[in-house]
C-alpha cells in the first residue's frame, strides 16, 4: 500500500445502498469511540474499504479522529494523566517517521498479519480470569512507537495506547481524556503528513462533510452510553475491540 494521490478514484460513485452502508459503520465506529474514546478507526478503516480505497478512508477517518479527541480531551482535560501521556510523545512521533519510510519498502500484508497476531493474543489475555497487570512508564517506548508506526500506516493504531494506559492502570474518565489527547497529537502530526503527500482531494474532502454529522451523532451517544458502564465491563469492552480489530486485519491481510 503506498499513498499516491495517483490511486484516487475521480469520484466517490457509491450507490444508495452503498451509502448507507457507509454512514451506518460511520455511526457504529464513532458510538464506540463515544464509549471507550478509541477504536473508531478499528471499525470503520477495514469496514469503508469494502466500499472506498484506503487513500480515501485513512486520510478521512484520520481527520474525524482527530476532532473526536479535541472533544474528549477538552472535555475531560482535568481528567488527563499528563505524567503518563508525556513519556508517549517523542515516540509517537518517532514511529510516524518509520511509517513514512516503510509505507514504500516493506510488504503490508505481511506487515498487518504481524500486528493482527499480537493484537488478537493481547486481546485473549485481556478477557481471561486473571489479575490486571502493572506496567512502568518504559513502556510508553514500544508502546508510543508502535502506535504512532501504524496509526501512520494503516489509521489503526489506537490497541498499543489502550494497552499502554491499561499498564497504567488509569480510571475509565482518565483513560478517556489522555486517549483524546493522545490521539489529539498523534493526529496532528499525520494530518499534516497526509496533507502533504496530497491526500485531502475533492473526494476525502466530500466524504468528510457527509460523515462529520454521524460523527457528532456517534460521539454523543456513545458518550452517554458510557455513563452506566462498570470499570469490569470497560475493561472487557476494550478487549473486544482489540478481538475485533485483530480479526478484521487478519482479513485485510
Amino acid at each position: 500500500m503506498t499513498f499516491a494521490p495517483t490511486d484516487l478514484p475521480m469520484s466517490l460513485d457509491l450507490s444508495t445502498l452503498d451509502l448507507l452502508l457507509c454512514a451506518g459503520i460511520v455511526l457504529l465506529a464513532y458510538f464506540v469511540r463515544g464509549v471507550a474514546s478509541f477504536g473508531s478507526a478499528l471499525v470503520a478503516v477495514p469496514l469503508l474499504a469494502f466500499f472506498l480505497p484506503l487513500t480515501v478512508v485513512v486520510p478521512v477517518i484520520g481527520l474525524l479522529d482527530y476532532l473526536g479527541s479535541l472533544q474528549h480531551g477538552i472535555k475531560h482535560r482535568d481528567a488527563v494523566a499528563w505524567a503518563d501521556l508525556w513519556p508517549l510523545v517523542p515516540f509517537v512521533f518517532a514511529g510516524m517517521l518509520v511509517a513514512l519510510y516503510l509505507l514504500t519498502a516493506v510488504d503490508h500484508g505481511l506487515l498487518l498479519r504481524v500486528l493482527a497476531s499480537f493484537i488478537l493474543a493481547y486481546a485473549v489475555w485481556s478477557l481471561l480470569p486473571i489479575g490486571r497487570m502493572r506496567g512502568s512508564r518504559y513502556w510508553a517506548a514500544p508502546m508510543g512507537f508502535l502506535g504512532g508506526l501504524v496509526d501512520t500506516a494503516f489509521g489503526t493504531g489506537g490497541p498499543f495506547f489502550a494497552i499502554y494506559m491499561n499498564l497504567r492502570q488509569l480510571g475509565k474518565t482518565a483513560f478517556r481524556a489522555t486517549a483524546g489527547v493522545v490521539f489529539a497529537i498523534d493526529g496532528a502530526f499525520r494530518l499534516v503528513g497526509y496533507g502533504l503527500v496530497g491526500l485531502f482531494t475533492r473526494e476525502t474532502v466530500t466524504f468528510i462533510a457527509l460523515a462529520l454529522p454521524l460523527m457528532v451523532v456517534g460521539m454523543w451517544v456513545g458518550g452517554h452510553a458510557h455513563i452506566g458502564i462498570s470499570e469490569t465491563a470497560f475493561r472487557r469492552l476494550i478487549a473486544v475491540l482489540l478481538l475485533g480489530s485483530g480479526v478484521a486485519l487478519l482479513i485485510k491481510a
